[in-house]
Formats: structure tokens, C-alpha cells, sequence
């Protein structure tokens, strides 16, 4: 049997290529995530591993005072000079870091909201800080100077000498750059930047009493644990000392998370692509068999089992799946250096080491190419089994009874009931469980729906005249075949067209809920989001232009014993920039000691305008009681308390602004915002948005995970184009005696190339009208959890996204079918006519 499965497998080269092709892919995707995660991962740990040759032992900050402001500092000065005196310490550093916002040479922010960092050079016996290898200039020796990373120096073009503006939350300032040097530093590597200023500077510049850690490096024949007990009988209280090779351990584990969450995303839409790949192997080999009954039969007459039959299948499955295997697992060694170059070029900056090829993706990858093969292939092993002798020219393949499409039908309509049932359910993972369980049933059903959805292609394909009708006859041939091929690029677009309408239905949320919300034209914050000085408000008010500003101060309490956000605000002012919809009450007595509740707080204590209720802030622990001026409707902008900050001042350890909102006489323009700008010094550490900056700034964050899922699913994609192809050009192997009839009769070849093309677009079409139609039903669901948090949801149907699908879906119809429509053309006709 292993000889006769061996002779099928070189026999059918050509009709197997494509099933190899659809598993070798899956196979690529799933061995180049995990060779890109492995080396990624590696690559990650030995540069996080050098940033600890200098540390033996670290002395870090832990517990303490809830109040930080209060809290007396523990890693200074005095502990760093006697942690130097231990024996068997060689050298200890202090480090401090903080966000510091480094302008470009066009005044833009460098290195993103968080990845830009301020640190201090700390030099040890040596006058040398380990941390730092300067490759051009020297280190920081005085405030006016500061040191660069050479990624942040190569992508600003900025050189030793050049000066540099950077803020950090005060004023901008000026320093020259004294040096550039290589680090390890984790942010530095996922694309932020590093400044570096003289110890004594740093401090001052970052707001720093104490350190943020002490390093401290053991002398020759010192191990850490030795170290670690002698830095224990220092510690002062709220302190710890932790080894580096714990630090070590620590960070592999947290990289070793962070890439596992990633591999876990990639290798979702890896197994989509795989489960796209069973319909085609499943097609395949069902139509392999069902051309091979004549033989098959014979094979039972001389005495093969059922098993061996079945045995005989399954191997040539496993031969396919093998070589498909190891095809795969070497393009999916292309694959990962394509993932890399693919996040390097949208500003990863992944950082540079070996590939690395563990056994255990070997392994996987083989296995995972040969199971899914051998799996697909079962079903249509087990029906060539059960073909009895006597059925030597029945063809397996023919149309299915009534008895087991009822069957099928019946079982795919339960499911899809289960799964609609599901859908209605309060649990989100229940009703994402309803939604695949749905998108099974359909599959099931595809076979029923193939009729009536391709009988209403008759009048599109009508123009084509014969050509036309006998691509939909052939279409509606074998419903199952149809279904099988249609169902895989049925599955694509399902999910692209879900996560389409809600991305687009979020976005216009959004869009909605900022236009809605705020009246003000632009709103002024730190790029890091830290806390503004009240100065910069009062600088703005200075502006001629400015009409109306209000500062929104951030501080929480309880509310009538309910725990909510408290901003203290401008009373006389955020009328007009705010829209808040009241629901009783209004801002007309929103002054003195009074509040404005949002409208959860006030529906879960029964809060109405007019009553007077008790509010407790965290900081101070006081209760003051404020009387309700107005409830309005919360949403994801606005919610919690608003007082004025009258009230909200004397309760505040720091007075402090989250953000500043401004409402300009002639309203957002670049003038304005260009006046704003210099108002604040140019300062790349300040944000200035308008309400379209705001919506972008979520909105595009959408589009862009949108765009990533594109590309992920595009594989699953190009496996459903390989079905068609080979679906089609199965059919036309089948079908050779029939197109050679057509042919004598007087069909030309442009009409039989003619007639593969439409019976293509037709089947694509039918896979892709079932999943965008399927994907509109399971965005519908999911907006409905969306709408219950994010009150402007609403379901939007982006119309022209979904032509574009459509059109893409027969543009891959028409492409399936060149190489098909062509071996149908040149067919001979008396040959194809002699042909069995």
C-alpha cells in the first residue's frame, strides 16, 4: 500500500502543487513567527544582559509612604558613600531617569510621549559610567551640556557641538552636545532616546531628592550573593537589594512574556491560514479519489481492506504534507527576516543579533504541516474506503443524496441557532464563542446556500450568452465542492470585514464624541501627560486671542461614599468649553461650593440637581459638602465631578494642571496655534491638539492595528486563491470529455476560456458575498458590547471598503482562473472526447 500511495503522489505532481503550495504557506507563517519571536527574544536578552555587567548588587525603592511628597528620601548621597566603604564592593552608582523632551532640528518632539528619557552620568573609581560607551566626545561635565545616543544623534542628525533645546517640565533650555555614545538601554532600543546630563544636573533637572537605584559592582572574588549581605546590614527602611542576576532573570522573564504575547497574535492568523488550507487539502483529495474509483474498486476486488484503503490515502497525505512541511519551514526562515525588516521600517528599531533555530519549531513546524494535512485528507480516505467493488465507475464525487445534505443541513442550522443563542448572552467571551460557533454553522450550510445565491447571478451573467450559463450550471454542479472552495475565502473576509465596520463605527464614535464634547478648540497638555505648571495657563491668558480657558485639575475622592474622578475647573468658563448634556439642572448655578455629577455617579446614589451631598478627597482625607448644580450624561471624554477650583485648591498637595482648554476668537487656525506655540517657548515637552488632533490621535491608532490585521490576513487570502485555482483546475481535468463535446459542437476557445473565468468570479463572488455578509452580522454583535461602554457607537457600514472587497474577490476570480482557462482552451477536442 505504501508503494502504490508513493506511485499516486508522483503520479499527480501537478494536481497536488497546489495543496503543497496552501500548506506550505501556513507552515512559513507559523515556523517564521516562532523563528522570529526566538531570535527577537534572544537578541532582546544579551543586549538587556550587558546593561547588568556593571551591576552586582541594585538598592531599590520599595513600599513606603502612599504620599510620595512625603516620603523621606532613602537612596542618597550618604547611602551611596557608604555603600562604596563595603567590603568587597569595587564601585557603586547612583542612576536617575525621567521624561525629558528633546526637540528636533524642526522643534518636533523626539522619540514619542514616552520613549523620550533623561538620565545622569554617574562615573565610577574609573571617571568612567559603565552604563555609557562614548564613541565621539566625552560625558557631560557641567548644566550646559548633555550627552545623546547615537540612534537619537544618526536619525536628528545632530553632532558633537551642536546645541539642542529640551524641557523637561519647566521651561525650555539650551545645552551643547558634548558627547555621543552607544547604550543597551531597553527604550533606547524600541526606537526612544536617551540624554544624558552630569549627575549633579540630572538631579535638579528631573525634580529628583534621592536615587532611583544604586548600583553596586562586588570586587574580584566577591560573589553577589556575598555582596547582597553585606549591602542587607545598610538598608535603610522601605529598601531592598536585589542581584543583578536576579535583574537578569527578571527582565528575560518579563521579555520573554512580551514576545510570547506577540508570537500568541501572530500565530492566531497563522492557524487561520491553516484552517483556510483544510478546505483545499479536504478538496484535493476528494477529487483525486473520486477520479481513482475505478482503481480504488479494484483494489478491493483483489483484496485490500477498507483500512488499507483508507491507510493507502492517508499516506500519500502525509508525503504531501511532509514536503509541504519542509518547503514551509524553510520560506518561513524568509518570513521572519521579513517580520523584522517589516517593524524596523515603522520605527521598531529591533535590536541586531544570530537567527536562532530551535528544535522545538522544527519540530512544530513539521508536525503541524503533516497533522493538518493528514487530518484534511481523512475524511475523503474514509469515503474511498467505503466504495464497494461493484461501484467501480460510480464517481464519489457525484451530487450528494438528499439524505445527507438534509443531514448537513439540519446540523449546520443547529449550530447556527447555538451560536445565535450565544450571541444574545451577557458574558463577552460567551458571545465571542457565539460568533465562531456561527461562523462554523455557515460553513456547513454553505452547500444549501451555494443555489439560490449563485441562481441570482443569472441575470449579471446573462450578457455572456452560453459562455454565462454554463459557468453558473458548473458553478451549482457539486454544491459541496463549491461550498468547500468558497468557504475559504469566505473566512478572510468574514473577519476583515468585521474588524472593518467596528474600526470605522469606533473611529466615528470617537469622531462624534470629540466633537460633541468639547467646544474648545485646542487643549494643552504635557507630551508625556505628566502634570502643567498653573503658569502655563496664565501665559495663555495673556494671548489676545484667547476668548475663554479653563485649567481641568485632576484629584479623586468619594462621592456620597461612591469612589469617582474630581476636576476642578473654571466655573465662570468651561461653560463654553464643554458641551455637557444635562439631564436636570444646568451650568447657570455651577458656582461657590457646588458640583456637577456625571450621570452613572448620580442614577447609582440617586443624585438629582439641587441636593446637597458630602465629597470626600483622597489627599487631605477632608469632607466638604458640595450642593448639585446640574447631571449630565457621561461618556469616554467626560465623567466623574467637576468643581471649581476654588473648592478642589485647598485640598491639592501641589496645585497642578492635567490640561489647559482654550477657546480662540476666530476659532482653530494655524495663526492661533502657531501664537500658542510661542507663547509656551516652543516647547517640545507641550502638546497642542485640536479636537481633530484629538479624534487623530485614537483614530489613527485604530487604523493602524486595522492596517496590521490586513496584512496578517492577507495569507489566509492568498490560500483561498489557491483553492480556486485548484478547484478549477480539477474541474476542468473532470470535465474533459464534456469541454471536447462543447468544443465539436462549435464552442471556440475564447468562449471555453470564457466560461472558467465567469464559473471563477462566480464562485469568488459567492465566498466573498457570504463573508462580507457574515462579517457585517458578527460587527453588528460585537458593536453591541462596544455600545453598551462607548455611548456615541453606532454601527456604520463602510460601503466603499466593501466594494473594494468585492472587487478584489473578482479580480481573484479572474486571476484563479488564467492558468485553468488556459488548459481548457488547448484542449484537443477528439482527444478530450476519447477521454474517460
Amino acid at each position: 500500500m505504501f508503494r502504490t500511495a508513493l506511485r499516486n503522489v508522483l503520479a499527480h505532481k501537478a494536481r497536488l502543487l497546489m495543496t503543497v503550495l496552501a500548506v506550505m504557506l501556513g507552515v512559513a507563517f507559523v515556523s517564521g513567527t516562532l523563528v522570529f519571536t526566538d531570535t527577537f527574544g534572544n537578541a532582546y536578552k544579551n543586549k538587556s544582559a550587558k546593561s547588568f555587567d556593571h551591576v552586582s548588587v541594585a538598592i531599590q525603592p520599595v513600599g513606603g509612604s502612599d504620599d510620595e511628597t512625603k516620603q523621606q528620601p532613602r537612596l542618597t548621597d550618604s547611602l551611596l558613600a557608604k555603600t562604596k566603604e563595603l567590603p568587597g564592593a569595587e564601585s557603586a552608582i547612583g542612576g536617575v531617569s525621567g521624561f525629558t523632551a528633546l526637540a528636533d532640528k524642526d522643534g518636533k518632539l523626539v522619540g514619542g510621549e514616552w520613549g523620550t528619557t533623561g538620565t545622569n552620568y554617574y562615573p565610577a573609581k574609573d571617571g568612567k559610567d559603565p552604563r555609557y560607551d562614548f564613541t565621539e566626545g566625552a560625558a557631560p561635565k557641567s548644566a550646559g551640556d548633555v550627552a545623546l545616543d547615537s540612534r537619537t544623534a544618526e536619525r536628528t542628525g545632530y553632532k558633537v557641538g551642536d546645541t539642542v533645546r529640551y524641557s523637561t517640565e519647566g521651561p525650555v533650555k539650551e545645552a551643547k552636545v558634548s558627547g555621543v555614545f552607544d547604550t543597551d538601554d531597553g527604550s533606547v532600543v524600541a526606537g526612544g532616546s536617551l540624554m544624558v546630563f552630569d549627575n549633579a544636573t540630572a538631579l535638579k533637572a528631573l525634580n529628583k531628592t534621592e536615587y532611583d537605584e544604586i548600583d553596586v559592582k562586588a570586587a574580584a572574588g566577591t560573589s553577589e550573593t556575598a555582596l547582597k549581605s553585606s549591602v542587607e546590614k545598610i538598608l535603610p527602611k522601605d529598601t531592598d537589594a536585589v542581584t543583578g542576576a536576579q535583574l537578569s532573570d527578571d527582565q528575560d522573564a518579563m521579555i520573554e512574556q512580551q514576545t510570547s504575547s506577540m508570537s500568541q497574535v501572530l500565530l492566531i492568523f497563522a492557524g487561520i491560514a491553516l484552517f483556510v488550507g483544510i478546505f483545499i487539502i479536504a478538496n484535493t483529495f476528494t477529487m483525486l479519489v473520486a477520479q481513482r474509483t475505478k482503481e480504488l474498486a479494484l483494489m478491493r476486488a483483489v483484496g485490500a481492506s477498507r483500512r488499507q484503503v483508507t491507510r493507502s490515502v492517508l499516506i500519500e497525505a502525509f508525503l504531501v504534507g511532509l514536503v509541504a512541511a519542509v518547503a514551509g519551514f524553510g520560506l518561513g526562515i524568509g518570513v521572519s527576516t521579513g517580520l523584522e525588516a517589516l517593524m524596523n521600517s515603522g520605527g521598531a528599531s529591533l535590536p541586531q543579533g544570530p537567527l536562532v533555530i530551535s528544535p522545538t519549531t522544527v519540530i512544530v513546524a513539521l508536525v503541524i504541516g503533516v497533522v493538518v494535512t493528514m487530518l484534511a485528507a481523512w475524511l475523503p480516505g474514509r469515503r474511498a474506503a467505503r466504495i464497494p467493488p461493484v461501484a467501480a465507475m460510480n464517481s464519489v464525487h457525484a451530487t450528494p443524496t438528499t439524505r445527507g445534505l438534509v443531514v448537513r443541513n439540519t446540523i449546520g442550522s443547529l449550530i447556527v441557532a447555538l451560536g445565535t443563542v450565544m450571541l444574545f448572552m451577557d458574558d463577552n467571551y460567551v458571545m465571542a464563542g457565539g460568533a465562531g460557533v456561527i461562523l462554523v454553522g455557515v460553513i456547513v450550510l454553505t452547500p444549501l446556500l451555494s443555489r439560490p445565491v449563485i441562481a441570482a447571478s443569472a441575470p449579471l451573467l446573462k450578457p455572456f450568452g452560453v459562455s454565462g450559463k454554463l459557468s453558473r450550471l458548473n458553478s451549482v454542479r457539486n454544491p459541496r465542492r463549491t461550498a468547500s472552495t468558497a468557504s475559504a475565502l469566505m473566512i478572510g473576509l468574514t473577519l476583515i470585514t468585521a474588524m472593518t465596520v467596528v474600526a470605522t463605527s469606533m473611529s466615528s464614535a470617537i469622531n462624534k464624541m470629540a466633537v460633541d464634547s468639547l467646544k474648545a478648540d485646542y487643549s494643552v497638555s504635557m507630551a508625556n501627560f505628566q502634570p502643567l505648571t498653573p503658569e502655563v495657563r496664565e501665559k495663555l491668558d495673556k494671548l489676545p486671542d484667547v476668548e475663554a480657558s479653563s485649567p481641568l485639575r485632576a484629584a479623586y475622592g468619594e462621592a456620597d461614599g461612591s469612589f469617582t474622578s474630581i476636576s476642578g475647573v473654571d466655573p465662570k468658563t468651561i461653560g463654553k468649553l464643554v458641551g455637557l448634556d444635562f439631564t436636570s439642572g444646568s451650568m447657570d448655578a455651577f458656582k461657590g461650593e457646588s458640583t456637577l455629577v456625571d450621570s452613572d455617579t448620580a442614577k447609582d446614589k440617586g443624585i438629582k440637581a439641587g441636593d446637597t451631598i458630602p465629597v470626600k478627597f483622597d489627599e487631605d482625607s477632608k469632607t466638604v459638602r458640595l450642593k448639585v448644580a446640574g447631571v449630565y450624561e457621561a461618556n469616554e471624554m467626560l465623567s466623574g465631578l467637576f468643581a471649581p477650583t476654588s473648592v478642589v485648591d485647598p485640598h491639592l498637595d501641589k496645585i497642578v494642571d492635567k490640561q489647559v482648554l482654550l477657546k480662540m476668537k476666530g476659532g482653530a487656525s494655524d495663526s492661533a496655534e502657531d501664537s500658542i506655540v510661542k507663547a509656551l517657548g516652543d516647547n517640545p515637552a507641550i502638546t497642542i491638539q485640536d479636537k481633530q488632533a484629538i479624534s487623530n490621535a485614537i483614530g489613527g491608532a485604530i487604523n493602524m492595528v486595522l492596517n496590521m490585521l490586513y496584512g496578517l490576513l492577507a495569507m489566509a487570502i492568498l490560500i483561498a486563491v489557491l483553492g480556486v485555482i485548484n478547484t478549477l483546475a480539477m474541474s476542468v481535468f473532470e470535465r474533459k470529455h464534456e469541454i471536447g463535446m462543447l468544443r465539436a459542437i462549435g464552442l471556440d476557445r475564447a468562449k471555453v476560456k470564457q466560461m472558467v473565468r465567469l464559473e471563477s468570479v462566480v464562485i469568488s463572488l459567492f465566498g466573498a458575498v457570504l463573508g462580507i455578509g457574515l462579517g457585517l452580522f458578527m460587527g453588528w454583535a460585537a458593536g453591541g458590547s462596544i455600545a453598551e461602554k462607548v455611548t456615541t457607537y453606532s454601527m456604520e457600514i463602510p460601503f466603499g471598503r466593501i466594494a473594494i472587497f468585492l472587487v478584489i474577490a473578482a479580480v481573484v476570480g479572474v486571476l484563479a482562473a488564467v492558468w485553468p482557462a488556459r488548459s481548457a482552451a488547448r484542449l484537443n477536442p477528439l482527444q478530450a472526447i476519447k477521454s474517460e
